[in-house]
């Protein structure tokens, strides 16, 4: 048969991202099924021409051409398989830029675009990252440092050298720690190029709780929780803690875990100070939702992306 002969009437042809969700030993039955699921050309040219009319102004569409099918992206994102992302993306609970998205077939961008489930943010960016690091003592959470101590933007470099191969491009990340430490403070500190999330966490209307574990000296007295649970006046105003709890305790020394959503300077220091329990080591352990768990002092790990949306969540994100 010559070419001008070929008969191509009811041939099936797939795009790249259909054979990427078609193994290639997919047997008959299978193809069936993908092809029952499948765009047929009346709506796919329905969906275009709206798109087209979107381009020429008017109407809020979330489309970009050329960009990748909005169901891949929350796959690749972890949001669930592909299948079950399209489900979420036809019952109306995906948003693009704040456009809620029910139509098959819609491709994003995924570096650009903001993308949410059920109104959770979703982080499609791989470069976009955050870590957990445990600070040790004596390093100082600054970006740089002109007396040449070591910083924690050091380690976060480190971190991203380490796993450059698993990233897009590393060359162009760099890790800011959210909130801070204090030099001789230990425990957990978030390194992130989030910017979005870092603000927040560290923005005063949206202070979540932070625990840390102090030895302190001498016997901590009974009365000591209530009084740091009532209010400690200091030089820039009253402090409260959320909990405090006396993990141990004997002459030499005492352990007490203080829990508390207040940011300022040095703060849980300076309240046990006012109580005449000077902290000779302090810990943090907790952040939000995030413990320090085995973590070892200098160690550092991304984020699973639990984690990341238990942060988002806590922070309205």
């Amino acid at each position: 048969m010559s070419g001008d002969e070929l008969d191509l009437t009811g041939q099936e042809f797939y795009d790249e991202d259909d054979l990427e969700e078609l193994d290639e030993t997919a047997d008959s039955g299978q193809l069936a099924a993908f092809d029952a699921e499948a765009l047929g050309e009346d709506e796919e040219a329905e969906l275009l021409a709206a798109r087209r009319r979107a381009a020429r102004g008017g109407i809020d569409d979330p489309h970009v051409a050329g960009g990748e099918r909005l169901q891949k992206v929350l796959a690749h994102a972890g949001v669930a398989s592909r299948r079950a992302c399209e489900a979420l993306i036809a019952s109306g609970r995906v948003s693009v830029d704040g456009v809620t998205v029910t139509a098959p077939g819609v491709r994003v961008d995924p570096v650009a675009q903001e993308i949410r489930v059920d109104g959770a943010r979703v982080l499609t960016d791989p470069d976009v990252i955050t870590v957990m690091l445990h600070k040790p003592a004596g390093v100082v959470t600054t970006m740089e440092d002109p007396e040449g101590r070591p910083t924690v933007a050091e380690l976060g470099a480190r971190w991203v050298a380490e796993h450059a191969a698993e990233l897009e491009s590393p060359g162009s990340i760099r890790l800011v720690h959210v909130g801070r430490l204090d030099t001789e403070t230990e425990g957990l500190l978030l390194l992130s190029n989030d910017g979005e999330l870092a603000h927040r966490l560290t923005h005063p209307s949206y202070e979540i709780a932070k625990t840390y574990v102090a030895i302190v000296e001498g016997r901590v007295e009974h009365w000591v929780p209530r009084k740091l649970r009532r209010g400690i006046e200091l030089d820039d105003g009253e402090a409260r803690a959320d909990r405090v709890t006396i993990k141990d305790s004997g002459p030499r020394g005492s352990i007490v875990e203080i829990t508390l959503h207040s940011g300022r300077n040095r703060i849980v220091r300076r309240m046990l100070a006012a109580v005449d329990y000077p902290v000779t080591r302090l810990v943090r352990t907790r952040l939000g939702p995030l413990t320090l768990g085995s973590l070892s002092p200098g160690k550092m790990r991304r984020l699973t992306g639990d984690e990341v949306a238990a942060l988002q969540n806590e922070v309205g994100l």
